[in-house]
């Protein structure tokens, strides 16, 4: 009988695109899923699903038993949370519990997925590597994912964790049914609701190429090294011109300086807090984009054999799967 793969995060965006892959390459899978998770992701998947949860950590050695390897996907990822402590908490304590747990457990080989949110970044149009000095890190999604990745790197050093770290950029595709907060600035560009942009950039990657890369961690990964799995270098304005242009659309072709957008921010925060609502814009983002977030991923093609695809494929592939499943009329 094979040694199941454990994976977290499965019915998540990235997670499912894992889970898909790692099946699709001979893997049988052990998914953890939380009593109150959306199961549409994983439905009709071959896999044995287990339920728990990353914040009560008691259960995780007896679910590990037996498996072979472990992918660390799931994460809490929101750019504007109420309560940041509970983002801590999953992100960074989740992560350091279930790494101890595998190690309990004899886990061979982990693929932990982190982010470039947890990298240094140069910002003015530079491209950034897994070796450009960290120096200051915005918002508390960016700082939990950082201090995540420390606890994965000080269990290596310190209890010979047997992990790999990859760093996704910016993961579109299928199966962003929350969705994520790129996926909610491609459907309001689609949809016409994107006036205007901001003087940004991003690093734009199919959710299915940095599924692949997760596989490619695991095989040909060195342990304690990182890897960003990402795709193309691109100015939000391009991104926005690309979308518009499979949509039917006019472009947004007003830019607007941050610090006009300020006040708004503060306003949609109120709002969010008041009414228990998503913010439409938030004051961390606009500090998140006076930097262009570039990143590469030469790296992973060296090391892993890592491909991605070219980013209007991905948008592409973004847009038909909203549309397909309602999002976009």
């Amino acid at each position: 009988m094979v040694a199941p793969t454990f994976v977290t995060g499965a019915t998540g965006f990235v997670g499912s695109a894992v889970a898909r892959n790692l099946i699709a390459h001979g893997h049988q899978l052990k998914l953890l899923v939380r009593s109150s998770s959306n199961r549409q992701n994983i439905d009709g998947l071959k896999a044995e699903l287990v339920e728990g949860d990353l914040a009560k950590p008691e259960s995780l050695v007896n679910l590990l038993k037996g498996c072979r390897y472990l992918f660390h996907v799931a994460a809490d990822y929101r750019l504007w949370v109420p309560d940041p402590q509970k983002m801590m908490h999953i992100n960074v304590d989740g992560t350091r519990e279930l790494m101890l747990a595998a190690m309990k457990a004899g886990v061979e080989k982990i693929v932990y997925c982190s982010s470039v949110a947890a990298l240094g970044l140069v910002g003015d149009g530079s491209i950034a590597d897994e070796t450009t000095p960290v120096h200051h890190i915005i918002g508390d999604y960016k700082q939990s994912k950082y201090k995540a990745e420390q606890v994965v790197l000080d269990l290596v050093k310190i209890r010979k964790l047997p992990a790999v770290i990859v760093n996704p950029s910016t993961p579109i595709g299928p199966g962003d049914i929350k969705p994520t907060p790129t996926g909610k600035m491609i459907l309001d560009c689609a949809s016409g609701k994107m006036p205007a942009y901001v003087d940004t950039g991003l690093n734009i990657v199919h959710v299915e190429d940095v599924a692949n890369g997760h596989r490619l961690a695991l095989e040909k990964g060195r342990i304690g090294e990182k890897y960003i799995l990402g795709g193309e270098n691109m100015l939000l304005r391009d991104v926005f011109s690309i979308v518009a242009e499979i949509a039917g659309i006019r472009p947004p072709l007003i830019r607007v300086n941050q610090k006009i957008l300020w006040p708004i921010a503060i306003f949609s925060e109120w709002l969010a807090r008041t009414f228990n609502i998503e913010p439409r814009v938030t004051r961390e983002m606009l500090q998140m984009s006076y930097k262009k977030m570039f990143f590469s991923p030469v790296k992973a093609e060296r090391e892993l054999g890592y491909t991605y695809r070219p980013a209007k494929e991905a948008l592409k592939d973004s847009l038909l799967w909203f549309w397909q499943q309602g999002y976009l009329k």
